[in-house]
């Protein structure tokens, strides 16, 4: 069997998982959701990142315009995580954890 296309052609083999990396706004970003009680949910969500950056669910959106290229996953209500997916890299960029696409 080809080791090309699977189901899941983000999806790691072995375990292996994506390597997250943050701009300095996202840093800043989780100092601020540490203090508004939504770390945890935001930590699963970048748990899942690591994993598979483009698994469903939970659900994610394809951003377009000044964004387009990264993603968006809801935190809450008002707060998204929005990445980008560099797969030559096998890296997902972190680019905000806060607001609603600022």
């Amino acid at each position: 069997m080809s080791q090309q296309a699977s189901e899941e052609p983000l999806a790691n083999p072995e375990g292996a998982s994506w390597r997250l990396i943050y701009t300095k706004q996202a840093q800043k970003d989780a100092k601020k959701l540490a203090s508004s009680n939504l770390k945890e949910k935001a930590e699963e969500l970048l748990a899942v990142l690591e994993d598979n950056p483009l698994q469903n669910p939970p659900p994610y959106e394809k951003l377009v315009g000044d964004l387009s290229g990264a993603y968006s996953r809801r935190i809450n209500i008002q707060h998204r995580l929005v990445y980008e997916v560099i797969e030559s890299e096998q890296v997902v960029k972190i680019i905000r954890m806060w607001t609603h696409y600022e």
